[in-house]
């Protein structure tokens, strides 16, 4: 997934166009910074240490990436689409939607809590005034593939007479949402990182719920 951004200033005009190269070493030049990204985040994630983990030169890795950001920022996308897809192959379009529900809000929080996921939010919404197709590309990568994935499990368990739910792109919204209650907002504004199990289980049972309460026909 190539996507080409604006480089840092200290990398040259602002104006100028950074572009994420392939090329031989491509793919170990991503290993590595993904195996430091989400150990460090992207503040503790230093280049010296990128390019010792990949196991490349810093000159190869700047030959790849013209600056940490655009390196983080394609491994954010490259990680998203691995989680969705991997969740488009766990995912039994057949069960019932409380499990499907309940295994759709565990994938989101593990990547909305993780120390990773939130360094991918915050960079992106810090970039993506200067540089939109940041956003855009985040977008299509990882909430709208989301939506799509849930509203065709949403149309399936409708016709098995499980849903009821007249508008699915507004349904599959909500329940993104209903999984940000409480312990996401929390995080992002720096009150507590760190969440008990327990903290988790009940935001995924609470949105589950309150789904089930709206659409379900139980």
């Amino acid at each position: 997934m190539n996507v080409q951004l604006a480089s840092d200033a200290s990398c040259g005009d602002q104006d100028d166009k950074a572009t994420a190269k392939r090329g031989r070493k491509y793919d170990q030049v991503i290993a590595g910074a993904r195996q430091v990204f989400l150990r460090a985040g992207f503040e503790g994630a230093g280049v010296d240490e990128i390019a010792r983990t990949a196991g490349v030169s810093k000159a190869t890795l700047y030959s790849y990436f013209a600056d940490k950001r655009l390196l983080f920022l394609e491994v954010a996308l490259l990680e998203c689409q691995r989680q969705t897809d991997e969740a488009v192959v766990d995912l039994d379009m057949g069960r019932p939607p409380r499990e499907v529900l309940t295994f759709a809000a565990d994938r989101m929080m593990n990547f909305l809590l993780s120390p990773f996921g939130r360094a991918v939010f915050k960079t992106i919404v810090a970039e993506t005034d200067r540089f939109p197709e940041i956003g855009e590309a985040f977008w299509k990568t990882g909430p709208l593939r989301g939506r799509m994935i849930l509203m065709e499990y949403f149309t399936r368990a409708e016709a098995r007479g499980e849903l009821d739910i007249p508008d699915k792109r507004l349904a599959a919204d909500q329940f993104s949402e209903l999984c940000k209650a409480d312990l996401w907002p929390r995080m992002m504004f720096g009150i507590k990182r760190d969440f008990t199990e327990d903290d988790r289980l009940r935001v995924v049972n609470g949105a589950v719920d309150m789904f089930m309460a709206r659409y379900g026909t139980e």
